[in-house]
């Protein structure tokens, strides 16, 4: 039997190829070095590797423009706008998160490269599922994003907490892992692929008269990626793994889980199954409703930070999913610029709680960022201005953000949809305001300064930036996104 090799486009995969040869490159350096390698060394290559892929994004963007979206290694990977533009807001967030990790792991005394070697091999993952045109392919970087992640979470071993979180995230990702490999083979059973273009052409041109195969596989790949997202009721693993991991690690982890878990939904549920958007939406309706109203309400309760921040996340994850549900054009283009605007803002505000959190990593209540205002007046007012961007506040990219995809989810006809996230929206307005004020309250006057790093300062200052210049003038990102449409689309 001769073995057919698919052509392999490789400018298509290089983002990937420099994430896995870079974590390669510090796995070898880490064994045939005498000592250790210097902590500068394994922190300039994740910079250098983002650098380097965010400059292949602008050829693939270039090349996209001039030849037009393409697919390759057997129609499993896909070259288009959206995976450019996803590509390169994950590489971002990968060299934000890197320039934090370094300044935390000096405090910390955290010698070694193992974290960078996980932090590319993850991304690597993240990236591979913002190309993949095949569930297969979306499977395999579902697992390479998450097994980096799984033992990064566990990577404080100081810190019990720290440990079970990494536990529970373990097993409760594999349980989805399987659900959502299950509903693959549920999906291939009905259309006779894995491919998502082939499975939208046979749902396209055939009338299913017993599609409950084909529910039950798109359902339980809806389960796999919830979890994945912490959408409500699949987020009890979510606020645990927030507090329990290292800072940084959460930083990295609430933003390309997010971009690479959506891209790959998106793909799903548009391009393979958008012949049956209205099958799906009751499903997603359900789920919005869930995840922003809970994420919101739980948030109120919570005196940990970073807990606090990860019921927010399941908020944002209620808002993003809104231009899902709306299953158009605009509604893919809505839920680009929401998460290329939120990841570096959220990496930018674990910054500020990294450093706040002292050495240990201990100092999450509210209570400790009491009066830092007032002590620290340009670190308090960043993080006052990150908090109301993620609340949605005007002049700010959160505002942008929330009011593209509500527009999306008004003109599919989802009224009472975009009504709930708006209620839900002013439910997390308190504990996002009772932070800010907590900033500006003379309770700690008497507090310690906090020293502040020049890479993690430097990432603050652009998470700042980036969300009040684009507030301001949000046309550039927002035509982005507008430009970066799938290959296949309804």
């Amino acid at each position: 039997m001769k073995l057919v090799i698919p052509s392999i486009h490789y400018l298509a995969i290089l983002p990937v190829l420099i994430f896995f040869g870079a974590s390669l490159v510090l796995v070898l350096a880490s064994a045939l070095a005498r000592g250790k390698v210097p902590l500068w060394v394994a922190t300039s290559t994740i910079v250098t590797a983002g650098a380097a892929s965010i400059v292949v994004n602008v050829v693939q963007w270039r090349c996209v423009a001039r030849a037009g979206a393409s697919t390759t290694i057997a129609h499993a990977i896909v070259l288009d706008d959206f995976s450019v533009v996803a590509s390169g807001v994950i590489a971002l967030s990968v060299i934000m998160t890197a320039l934090v990790a370094h300044d935390w792991a000096v405090r910390e005394r955290v010698s070694g490269v193992e974290f960078h070697i996980l932090a590319l091999a993850s991304s690597a993952g993240a990236l591979l599922m913002t190309q993949a045109n095949d569930l297969i392919v979306i499977f395999l970087g579902l697992e390479i994003l998450s097994i980096g992640l799984y033992v990064l979470v566990a990577f404080d071993r100081r810190r019990a907490t720290s440990s079970e979180a990494a536990l529970k995230y373990f097993l409760l990702g594999g349980f989805a892992s399987a659900i959502f490999i299950y509903g693959a083979a549920l999906l291939y059973g009905a259309s006779g692929s894995t491919n998502l273009t082939s499975i939208s052409y046979f749902l396209g041109s055939n009338v299913v008269l017993h599609p409950g195969l084909l529910y039950a596989g798109g359902a339980l790949l809806l389960v796999g990626f919830a979890f994945k997202v912490a959408a409500v009721p699949f987020h009890l693993w979510s606020p645990d793994v927030y507090e329990g991991a290292p800072t940084p690690v959460t930083g990295l982890m609430a933003s390309i889980v997010k971009i690479g878990a959506f891209a790959a939904l998106l793909r799903v549920i548009i391009s393979a199954l958008g012949t049956q958007l209205d099958t799906w939406r009751p499903i997603l309706f359900v789920l919005i409703v869930l995840t922003t109203v809970v994420g919101a309400s739980l948030a109120l309760v919570q005196r940990n930070v970073k807990r606090m921040l990860a019921y927010s996340s399941i908020n944002h994850a209620g808002f993003i999913l809104l231009g899902v549900w709306a299953g158009t054009v605009r509604g893919s283009s809505a839920t680009l610029f929401y998460v290329i605007t939120y990841a570096p803002i959220v990496v930018a505000t674990f910054a500020i709680v990294t450093l706040i959190g002292g050495v240990g990593d201990e100092h999450h209540s509210v209570e400790h960022y009491q009066g830092l205002a007032r002590r620290q007046p340009w670190l308090g007012g960043a993080l006052a201005i990150l908090l109301l961007s993620q609340l949605g506040a005007p002049l700010t990219t959160g505002f942008y953000a929330k009011y593209t995809v509500l527009a999306s989810v008004v003109d599919g006809g989802g009224g009472a949809l975009a009504l709930i996230a708006l209620v839900s929206a002013a439910i997390a307005a308190f504990f996002y305001l009772r932070w800010t004020l907590a900033l500006y309250s003379d309770d700690r006057l008497d507090g310690a300064r906090v020293v502040v790093p020049k890479w993690t300062g430097a990432v603050i200052a652009f998470g700042v930036a980036l969300t009040v210049v684009f507030g301001i003038w949000p046309g550039p990102v927002a035509t982005l996104a507008q430009h970066a449409t799938f290959l296949f689309t309804p």
